[in-house]
């Protein structure tokens, strides 16, 4: 039974290819709609982002749009013009425009935004707790529900404590009281404490509502009633919603719509930059457009594709006798591929093994960074399938890399966690402490990779789900017996005592450590270079019917990572 669940390599069967129209007729009909479709909307928005109000000023579309956003104002009431009491510098306020763009690219909407300058606010009199909780991504990952919801300029609606004065607006000052500033009755964008105004208001409204915070994540909000459940995931001012009852589920919208003003974005599609496509047999989540917007802006586009993301002989090193490069550049595409790695957990052991030389980039660092994108000139259509026919089982997977820094000799600590055949966390990353011993870096590891499912056991229970023992697959079997028999204290005296609570966790029967073969193991490619054909194996292929016990490997684009057809 355990070499059975050792063996399974999970994320279903892909969503069926799409259909090659092949008829020309039907090809330039629909280029034509969209033609006219792209010039009518262009019609009601700009498609440029002004440098500065004067130029936003030139052009109506940017103006209606400055409109708007002193509308919401007014509407929500967020400040009354007085005159500044002695002795106080109003906070100064700035324009920030922005092209709200669709999936397919084309600009949608003009976004002026009016933001607070916070840099000139002082701690104790301006402001004084800041903290918001924020949704993480493997919270997003689990739900991933059908609804969302984005609330217009929602920091408005969440009241402020402390007494703040703003300058009013540029270019549109009062003509009768220039010298009067703004005393904000609600928090404003750019305001250090604006994020946690606005999330105490929505906390209030929803357990006001019926509603129960998640025992783990604060951003989970969950009603129940008879058979039914409706789960709210707030992010910031986004909000994602879904239940088992569709009356439930209009209902909340049109509770929300009354209380808030909101915009209903129907079927979740496009959030936070991930493109989610739903369907009858799963839902596939990729960020396709991201990644060749990353290849036009880096100049990468016309790149020769290559089909791993980093050679097996690359050996990086603080290279201090190598040519610099220039640093902005260099973090900046860090930066790019770190956001990316949300839906592609296939580069990113190459993105963080790079990211660790942003101090002092060189020109073979440089080189690294450039094969990873032509790795994703290779594979720009690659995602993360979510099959809906899958069970709701846990489980996790752990490996490491005894010394594999070059600089330091720590060890690279790589884990997955799966939910039944979807991927939902992983982690590729740099032990604190240089580990003595091979086992003492698995098992450092291995205890990283036991609190992710525990965090990912509790929230679950709040949707229902109960677990018993967690399966953790670690291909070294001297560090389940470190966790299994504490008879060998005498030989892990090294060990921090705080990863020690790996074996807490298995004798109270959380945690239940397998061992998986090498070839097997998942999270390997999270942990180094790795050839074509082992990369692509745990990046893509997966096993039916114990076929990797007997070694015999379907070839199909499925497992870790799938790919868009």
């Amino acid at each position: 039974m355990h070499e059975e669940l050792a063996t399974e390599i999970l994320l279903g069967s892909l969503p069926p290819p799409y259909r090659m129209i092949g008829d020309i007729h039907q090809r330039v009909t629909r280029s034509s709609v969209a033609f006219l479709a792209f010039f009518s909307h262009s019609a009601y928005v700009a498609t440029f982002e002004p440098r500065n109000v004067s130029h936003a000023l030139s052009d109506s579309n940017w103006v209606n749009a400055m409109h708007e956003e002193l509308g919401n104002f007014e509407r929500n009431h967020a400040w009354d013009l007085v005159e500044p009491p002695p002795n106080c510098r109003p906070i100064g306020t700035k324009w920030v425009f922005k092209n709200k763009q669709g999936e397919n690219g084309m600009v949608v909407r003009n976004k002026a935004r009016l933001i607070a300058q916070d840099f000139c606010q002082k701690e104790g009199i301006d402001y004084e707790k800041t903290f918001a909780p924020i949704a993480r991504l493997e919270a997003i990952r689990i739900l991933l529900q059908t609804e969302e919801m984005d609330v217009k300029s929602a920091f408005l609606n969440g009241f402020i404590e402390e007494e703040v004065y703003v300058r009013q607006p540029p270019s549109f000052e009062s003509a009768r009281f220039p010298d009067q500033a703004y005393k904000l009755r609600k928090a404003l964008y750019g305001l250090k404490q604006a994020p946690r105004a606005w999330y105490a208001r929505l906390k209030s409204f929803l357990l006001k509502s019926g509603f129960v915070m998640g025992s783990v994540d604060k951003t989970l909000f969950l009603l129940s009633r008879g058979g039914d459940t409706l789960r709210v995931q707030i992010y910031v001012d986004d909000i994602i919603f879904g239940g088992s009852s569709h009356v439930w589920v209009s209902s909340f919208a049109e509770q929300m719509s009354r209380e808030f003003e909101m915009s209903l974005m129907g079927v979740f599609q496009f959030f936070l930059g991930l493109q989610i496509k739903p369907g009858p047999e799963g839902i596939f989540v990729h960020q396709a457009k991201y990644t060749r917007d990353i290849l036009k802006k880096f100049e990468m586009g016309d790149s020769k594709p290559m089909t791993t993301p980093m050679s097996t002989n690359t050996a990086l090193d603080a290279d201090e006798d190598g040519e610099a490069v220039d640093q902005k550049e260099f973090r900046g595409m860090i930066g790019s591929l770190l956001y990316l790695t949300a839906t592609r957990p296939d580069i990113q052991f190459a993105v963080c093994l790079c990211a660790r030389y942003q101090a002092s980039p060189r020109t073979s660092h440089r080189q690294a960074v450039k094969r990873i994108f032509r790795y994703l000139k290779f594979t720009p259509e690659l995602g993360l399938w979510y099959s809906s026919g899958s069970s709701l089982s846990l489980r996790g997977f752990s490996d490491a890399d005894h010394a594999g820094c070059r600089i330091d000799h720590k060890s690279t600590s790589g884990t997955c966690q799966l939910l039944g055949t979807s991927l939902v966390s992983w982690s590729s990353r740099k032990q604190a402490s240089v580990s003595l011993s091979t086992i003492e870096a698995e098992y450092i590891v291995a205890a990283s990779c036991c609190s992710q499912l525990l965090w990912m056991k509790s929230t679950l229970s709040d949707f229902g789900l109960r677990f018993g023992k967690i399966p953790l697959l670690v291909d070294s079997t001297s560090a389940i017996s470190v966790a299994k028999n504490p008879v060998l204290h005498s030989r892990t005296k090294h060990i921090d005592v705080r990863f020690h609570f790996l074996r807490d966790y298995y004798k109270k029967g959380d945690i239940d450590l397998i061992h998986v073969v090498s070839a097997n193991q998942l999270a390997d490619i999270f942990t180094k270079p790795l050839e074509f054909d082992a990369f692509t194996r745990l990046r893509g292929w997966r096993c039916v019917d114990n076929a990797l016990i007997k070694g015999e490997i379907e070839s199909q684009w499925t497992g870790l990572i799938a790919l868009l057809v």
